[in-house]
């Protein structure tokens, strides 16, 4: 006899029906579309928390190569033992987390996403934290903490902005902890946010700066969409 497993929440019914319109899908990563470069992928790893539904994020390690510093979602690059870009989403969000991969159920995935500074085309794995466990960094040269964040306190209004980034390029960002989530992480959260019915309205007009520790590379050519 084995354990029931816990059923989903009814808040997860909207994103889940939504993760089957391709072309919903698609508007997530219009700004800048896979183009068959070396794959990668993220998780996008949404639990249950006292105030609903909540996602987890990593601080990237200031010592690396690119997008030192960042908030972003775990993930990496495709390894050739990964059965698919599932399994590369949850091996490598397991070596930077420590999470059991048995307590986690994908729910989809988006179109991938190029990024030009690294050059990967990067597939966002969204996946259900069904059986939550404890979470710390594994490796501190690549992560530097992780936190696991409310989406009421991402859609609260007075954390909402844009950005625009020396280039010109301006997005979609997220003031939270004392940290500023920008560029195509900021992107496929808007995206997951919109397909889940999760957005709150929020003045579209207020811009905040991107603090320099998050440009290790203001080259023109790399300060685009794809610079995170």
């Amino acid at each position: 006899m084995t354990d029931a497993q816990p059923e989903r929440p009814e808040w997860l019914n909207t994103l889940t029906d939504a993760l089957s319109e391709q072309s919903r899908l698609a508007q997530v990563v219009a700004i800048r579309p896979g183009i068959g470069a070396r794959p990668a992928a993220v998780l996008i790893l949404i639990g249950e928390g006292p105030t609903g539904p909540e996602i987890m994020f990593i601080e990237r390690a200031a010592g690396m190569r690119t997008h030192a510093g960042q908030i972003a979602f775990p993930g990496g690059a495709a390894d050739a033992d990964d059965l698919d870009l599932a399994d590369t989403a949850l091996r490598e969000a397991a070596e930077e987390t420590g999470l059991e991969r048995s307590g986690i159920e994908v729910l989809g995935v988006l179109p991938p996403a190029y990024v030009e500074v690294s050059g990967f085309d990067v597939t966002a794995v969204i996946a259900w934290w069904r059986d939550p466990g404890p979470v710390a960094v594994m490796d501190s040269r690549e992560a530097a903490s992780i936190d696991i964040v409310p989406v009421s306190v991402l859609t609260d209004p007075a954390h909402r902005a844009r950005v625009r980034h020396p280039s010109g390029y301006t997005g979609p960002a997220f003031e939270v902890n004392g940290h500023l989530i920008w560029g195509l992480t900021a992107h496929l959260l808007d995206g997951v946010l919109d397909l889940a019915g999760w957005q709150r309205p929020w003045d579209r007009r207020r811009e905040v700066t991107i603090p320099a520790r998050y440009l290790t590379d203001r080259r023109p050519d790399r300060g685009g969409p794809d610079a995170h």
